[in-house]
């Protein structure tokens, strides 16, 4: 792991231990726009308030600090705009693609078309789960097992679980939005990691709120039982942010299988795992950088 122990060994024999920090960052600390987003790269890579101390720093944040002070930024203003927000066409296409298994899926039902169920929680699924950025070894496994959970879950309950987590896509896909911005702004006014975990806690409570209460409607529209179509709905909203947030994918893979358990109780318990999984990996800076 960079930074780990060989960094920290070369930095003991070393006139300047955070020089050889520094070379092993390069292209972290090149490509931050601040000393918080070379913090968060360094969180990432293991580096801890222990092992900023062995280089003569009270925390990480204080190092990185250093580490950005020191870099040199030829380049600053092209990768400023390697970086540039989607313009409002692409974030409108986005929107729409949220906004299809809804309608596919409560147009099909109305209209008896057999299999409309369980193939509006497939869409659902696609929709709902598979944006976001790569991390990890197996993403599509993640991806299966969520399609899987969904179809399952829709041939226990019946088909109108289907539109339901449909209907929950577009309310969905905002809050991740909202959610994002809202922590990237955080990330950008916080001056320690600590701090930034502190306040990314209630950001996240509040965008489950905001989720609960839309997938509760969207259950209502669609005739499906709030008991059952809610908790299965937040359990992707959170594999979602999860995987768009770049979080470890066997804690998210690992609810999905106890989700696909036989037994009332086994979404509950998926979705209370997945919580404090949720709560642990999104409060890190690192969840939030620019990829």
């Amino acid at each position: 792991m960079a930074g780990g122990p060989r960094a920290v060994a070369a930095g003991r024999r070393g006139a300047d231990p955070v020089k050889v920090l520094l070379h092993r960052h390069r292209e972290l600390c090149e490509r931050a726009v601040d000393a918080l987003e070379v913090a968060a790269g360094l969180e990432a890579c293991g580096i801890t308030d222990r092992t900023a101390a062995r280089f003569r720093h009270r925390d990480v944040f204080s190092l990185a600090e250093e580490l950005y002070a020191r870099t040199p930024r030829g380049e600053g203003p092209v990768a400023g705009l390697a970086r540039a927000p989607a313009g409002r066409r692409t974030v409108a296409r986005r929107f729409g693609g949220a906004l299809l298994p809804g309608a596919l899926g409560c147009a099909a039902a109305a209209a008896g078309v057999p299999g409309a169920g369980p193939a509006a929680g497939l869409l659902a699924v696609a929709a709902l789960v598979w944006p976001g950025r790569a991390a990890g070894r197996f993403p599509g496994t993640a991806h299966l097992l969520a399609a899987a959970v969904a179809g399952w879950a829709v041939h226990r309950h019946g088909p109108a679980l289907g539109p339901a987590l449909a209907l929950a896509v577009a309310p969905g896909y905002l809050t991740a939005a909202l959610y994002a911005a809202r922590a990237r702004r955080r990330l950008a006014g916080s001056r320690a990691l600590d701090e930034f975990a502190a306040g990314a806690r209630p950001l996240l409570a509040g965008a489950l709120l905001l989720f609960t209460a839309a997938a509760t409607g969207a259950a209502s529209l669609a005739g499906a039982a709030p008991a059952t179509a809610v908790p299965l709905a937040v359990l992707l909203f959170l594999v979602r942010l999860l995987l768009g947030h770049g979080a470890h994918r066997a804690p998210v893979a690992a609810a999905l299988v106890l989700a696909l358990v036989p037994v009332p109780a086994a979404v509950y318990a998926a979705l209370a795992g997945l919580l404090v999984h949720a709560f642990r990996a999104l409060s890190r800076a690192s969840a939030h950088a620019r990829p």
